[in-house]
């Protein structure tokens, strides 16, 4: 439990609008910043401000504030037109926010500090460019969803042909603050993945270094040289905040927040000690820094990220909105638990320091609780980009070992299904934005004279699956279970029968 978490049990009237000029205000109500927020160093710009790098990194940062460390602030950024929203926001509120943290019984408060400025590097990614040279930056840190970074997912390697590379683009723009930074004589820094992706270290190298090479090949190698790219592993459940969210805090914090960070009490962050230049003392924190991250990565993406993928459009096509109601249906309970226990966990590597049966009791807990009220169509963002990423790899080991795939399967007959555009009643579905949504539409729509039409979708399925016999045979048998029966007979029959021995649907 965090030292600071303030216990919200009282109500209150009388609104403040949160700025640093009434923290003193505020700090009557709820736990301020105990810092000179004017005295930080602006050492890490972190593009890619929403809420979860609130919920986290930001988070971790203030607490080193707290603890008496003056070397570490961040300066946020953003890149695209939409950014102009949290800019404003932030910018209003000196840059200050809440975070709302929801246990299933208890609800706490306190208003971070570490964010001291904000550079909107659109349409003019001049600024961006001129704080990355800066002397001060230390970490350029990345939260911008998996879908974000320009390389190929099954390689790893650099793909100028993305939409996510080119000018304009997150890493043309690091790459052009590098290059002033390089030609200043300035020293090395680290970029800071914080996304949900295998060696995500790596693949932010491979993004950089690309973009790089088409400014200079010099730099590119410069890059190489002098640049550090730790993997990382992040892992907090932050929900979109909500009117409800912002009323909830006027009424028993006092606090106006135009934007607010609900999150989870659960936190984990595990860091490759690999930094270049000045390195946080994350130590003094809840931090594992290690040598290998990559165990750690691979449980939270095949547990965590897969099995809020693979349970949520399920749960869209039975009509339910929130994860905790999902949590709450025995049938979507049973399938998640046999998914990670009977599929995602035989694959994993030994996680020094965990114990993977506990972590997926965990899971189970976190994902039940109601007060996080986080929602079924958060988690169907993006498939194309999350599934090659997190349930993508569970499946390849399984196939190349012979082992379950039917509730992997399922999971994908799932979002299928859900691309159609309606509930397993007939209720209309707005399928959730996602980099690929008119490729994904027009396969699922394929799908339905022939169920394996929709693993033509070369963009998320690679022929060693999309091929291979036994998960052709297993796609096409959940997609007719699904079709037929609807989500729980579905989640029961593959339980059941996960070969489909006795499944007349079989083909």
């Amino acid at each position: 439990m965090l030292a600071c978490w303030y216990m919200v049990d009282s109500v209150q009237t009388d609104t403040i609008p949160l700025t640093a000029a009434a923290l003193a205000e505020l700090g009557e109500s709820v736990p301020v910043p105990g810092y000179d927020r004017a005295g930080l160093r602006p050492s890490i710009v972190h593009i890619g401000v929403g809420g979860f790098h609130r919920a986290h990194l930001a988070t971790y940062v203030h607490e080193l504030c707290e603890k008496g460390h003056r070397d570490w602030a961040i300066v946020g950024a953003g890149v695209l037109s939409s950014d102009q929203a949290i800019a404003e926001t932030l910018e209003a509120q000196d840059y200050l926010y809440c975070l709302i943290t929801r246990a299933a019984e208890q609800t706490s408060v306190e208003i971070i500090g570490s964010i001291v400025d904000y550079v909107l590097a659109f349409p003019d990614p001049q600024p961006l460019i001129a704080r990355i040279a800066s002397p001060d930056t230390q970490i350029i840190s990345l939260t911008i969803t998996e879908g974000g970074y320009p390389v190929d997912d099954s390689t790893g390697l650099y793909e100028p042909d993305s939409a996510m590379a080119g000018d304009g683009s997150t890493f043309a723009v690091v790459a052009a603050g590098l290059d002033r930074r390089r030609r200043a004589g300035l020293g090395p820094l680290t970029v800071l993945s914080c996304d949900n992706i295998i060696s995500n270290g790596e693949v932010a190298r491979s993004s950089l270094v690309g973009e790089a090479r088409r400014l200079d090949a010099s730099l590119a190698e410069w890059i190489e040289l002098s640049i550090a790219f730790p993997n990382s592993m992040v892992d907090r459940i932050t929900p979109a905040s909500s009117r409800s969210d912002r009323e909830w805090l006027r009424t028993h914090c006092r606090v106006e927040d135009r934007w607010p960070v609900v999150t989870e009490p659960f936190r984990q962050w595990v860091v490759e000690d690999a930094f270049a230049g000045d390195r946080p003392p994350l130590e003094e924190l809840d931090v594992i820094v290690t040598s290998d991250v990559e165990p750690y990565e691979l449980a939270k993406l095949s547990l965590l990220n897969a099995g809020h993928s693979s349970m949520a459009y399920l749960a869209a096509l039975a009509g339910i909105d929130h994860v905790h109601t999902a949590m709450a249906d025995p049938s979507l309970r049973t399938y998640l638990r046999a998914l990670l226990e009977t599929e995602a966990k035989p694959v994993l590597p030994p996680v020094a320091g965990i114990q993977l049966e506990a972590y997926i009791d965990s899971l189970i807990e976190r994902f039940s609780n109601p007060q996080i009220r986080d929602q079924i169509s958060r988690l169907c963002l993006d498939g194309s980009a999350k599934f090659p990423k997190f349930l993508l790899p569970t499946i390849r080991a399984q196939l190349a070992i012979g082992g379950p795939i039917a509730l992997s399967a399922l999971a994908l007959a799932g979002w299928c299904q859900y691309l159609g555009g309606s509930t397993m009643t007939g209720s209309q579905i707005e399928p959730a934005a996602d980099p690929l949504l008119p490729e994904a539409v027009e396969h699922a729509e394929a799908s339905q004279a022939n169920p394996r039409a929709f693993l033509d979708f070369d963009q998320v399925f690679p022929p060693e699956i999309a091929e291979h016999p036994r998960f052709v045979a297993a796609f096409d048998r959940e997609l007719r279970r699904l079709r037929t029966g609807g989500v729980s007979s579905a989640i029961e029959a593959t339980l059941n029968d996960p070969e489909g021995d006795d499944d007349e649907s079989r083909s």
